[in-house]
């Protein structure tokens, strides 16, 4: 509103523009306001005789003194810092926005919208019924009454306690119908307020059902960022839904590609937004797949080495579901993602980019042997082992986890072992998280089976933290019987590989062969309970026990068919 206010009412109030078709309050009304607007420094609008004067002319049967309190209402609320408001200073607002006359309602509309940036005003404007006035200006003809009524819409759009509202208010269809206005304010309003409506199931239902899809998808190709920015974020959230996910798959064939162009677009925040778009999209194996072979991996490694965070955790989070397919695990190792990822692991500036380049390299091990050789060539083990007793226990969880995975390699447990990995593993063994320690485990089981060299275990046997002695104790003294399961089959492992200094030691701990001695003589079931005296059978390679240990413990543990290595860090890892 660029005019100054007094120009609303002419020169002259007293014999001047409206006296003829005055009323008496009104001709007051209008001189009182003068007076006010050359003090405006000092007044307040919002109440007392200053609201009044507004009130007066904006209920008056006189469309020009309508527009003039229109005009003035929005040029107030544009230039004054937004305060809450009460019913009384709304009502006359309220009022000007069921005027047929488009000034009016254009000006109405933007100072409403104004009002709405205070979070207060936002409930009380949608409690005294604006939404419905404001659906009509929507379809107005006028293309700035549409922008200041989409406008407000998106303010209010903002408050969680009105999304359902404006949801069953049945504005979501006019809103995507204006999403395509050739006016470029227009559509960045309706878009932007589109956005506001995805962050709820219920509301993304609403949308989807309203068509809202197929229009954001086209606005993609946008030329204004902004638009593409809305569309993108939105179209984000609607992905979260796996239903949504779905419908995308069966309508949007153009979809991934779009959104992979996105990422080398001019604007940060649009590149951001379309790796996170993408991220969730790839929740499903469908679209795991097509990111991959729509040539989405190399603006994602683009992005992944960024210097700006936020572009580094919305791709590193897309790469770790993207890695969840096993076929996509050797072409993102081509790709050249190992080095960055690697890298990633000490971005101590957050934790969750720590985690996702972590399970990432934890998913990409998972499957093929050439590929837990191209990560330790890569140099993750040394990096894990620097890293993984200083870094957040999330990110212990991971690290630990992915260790397990690469020691069930047979041809790398050498080396692994050659790397000292064991001398971190150790005192996670004793972790305050079950999952760290669980995982440290079973890192340590796969290690222990089916080497030549035993020498790495030896060492480790009192120290570090209580050696593999303590940890050996602690789990096999464990209320946990996967934690108890692991501890045996361990044990089993280096008396199979016939290290005489390790047989020597497990023979010589006294608490080692009470605590055989004590679960073979109560016996450990799949369902957790004690069986004294039983002979159970498992057909699932569970741990059972069948008879007491009189001082030799090897022939017992040797009795024990159907032991097998626990399942720690195996699992494929998503958002």
């Amino acid at each position: 509103m660029g005019a100054c206010l007094s120009c609303f009412f002419g020169k002259s109030t007293r014999g001047g523009l409206y006296e003829p078709l005055l009323q008496e309050n009104e001709r007051e009304a209008v001189a009182d306001l003068l007076t006010y607007l050359e003090n405006r420094a000092d007044t307040n609008f919002f109440e007392g005789e200053p609201l009044r004067a507004l009130s007066t002319l904006a209920f008056s049967d006189n469309v020009d003194l309508q527009r003039s309190a229109a005009l003035a209402f929005a040029e107030i609320t544009e230039k004054e810092d937004v305060r809450e408001v009460d019913r009384e200073t709304m009502e006359p607002i309220m009022f000007l926005l069921q005027s047929h006359d488009v000034e009016v309602q254009r000006a109405a509309s933007a100072a409403l919208g104004n009002l709405a940036v205070n979070t207060e005003n936002k409930l009380l404007i949608v409690q005294m019924g604006g939404l419905e006035p404001l659906i009509r200006q929507m379809l107005s003809p006028n293309v700035e009454v549409q922008c200041n009524a989409v406008g407000c819409i998106t303010n209010l759009a903002t408050h969680d306690e009105n999304k359902s509202k404006i949801a069953k208010s049945g504005a979501l269809v006019p809103l995507t119908r204006l999403a395509r206005s050739k006016d470029m304010r227009v559509q960045r309003n309706a878009t932007g307020a589109l956005l506001n409506m995805t962050h709820s199931d219920e509301n993304r239902q609403q949308l989807v059902n309203a068509g809202a899809i197929p229009v954001l998808v086209s606005l993609l190709n946008s030329p204004d960022t902004d638009v593409q920015y809305y569309c993108t974020t939105a179209l984000s959230n609607i992905a979260v839904d796996a239903t949504n996910r779905k419908k995308l798959a069966s309508t949007e064939t153009r979809l991934v590609q779009s959104l992979i162009g996105l990422m080398d677009s001019t604007s940060l925040k649009v590149q951001c937004q379309a790796a996170l778009a993408l991220r969730n999209l790839a929740s499903d194996e469908k679209y795991q797949l097509e990111i991959v072979r729509s040539r989405g991996l190399p603006p994602l490694l683009r992005l992944l080495q960024s210097s700006f965070l936020p572009l580094i955790l919305s791709s590193v989070a897309c790469i770790r579901n993207i890695s969840i397919h096993p076929l996509n695990e050797s072409p993102i190792i081509d790709a050249g993602f190992l080095s960055p990822l690697i890298q990633l692991l000490a971005y101590e500036e957050n934790e969750e980019i720590q985690c996702h380049a972590i399970s990432t390299l934890r998913n990409l091990a998972a499957s093929a042997e050439r590929n837990k050789r191209a990560i330790v060539d890569a140099g993750a083990v040394e990096r894990i082992r620097e890293l993984v007793l200083s870094v957040p226990i999330s990110v212990q969880s991971e690290m630990t986890a992915c260790v397990a995975v690469l020691a069930l390699s047979d041809e790398l447990k050498p080396r692994l072992l050659k790397l000292n990995i064991c001398q971190v593993l150790l005192p996670l063994t004793n972790s305050s998280s079950v999952e760290v320690q669980g995982n440290s485990a079973a890192a340590i089981g796969n290690l222990s089976s089916k080497v030549q060299d035993y020498s790495p275990f030896v060492r480790v046997w009192e120290q570090p933290a209580g050696g593999l002695h303590g940890y050996l104790q602690r789990f096999l003294d464990s209320t946990d019987k996967t934690f108890q399961h692991i501890a045996v089959w361990t044990i089993v492992q280096f008396l199979e590989g016939r290290d005489s200094q390790l047989f020597t030691n497990i023979k010589s701990s006294n608490t080692i062969v009470s605590a055989i001695n004590r679960l073979a003589e109560y016996g450990v079931t799949p369902d957790g309970e004690e069986h004294l005296d039983e002979d159970y059978e498992s057909d699932e390679g569970e741990i059972y026990l069948t008879q007491s240990i009189n001082g030799v413990v090897f022939d017992v543990i040797f009795d024990l068919p159907y032991i097998f290595p626990p399942d720690f860090g195996l699992d494929r890892v998503k958002l």
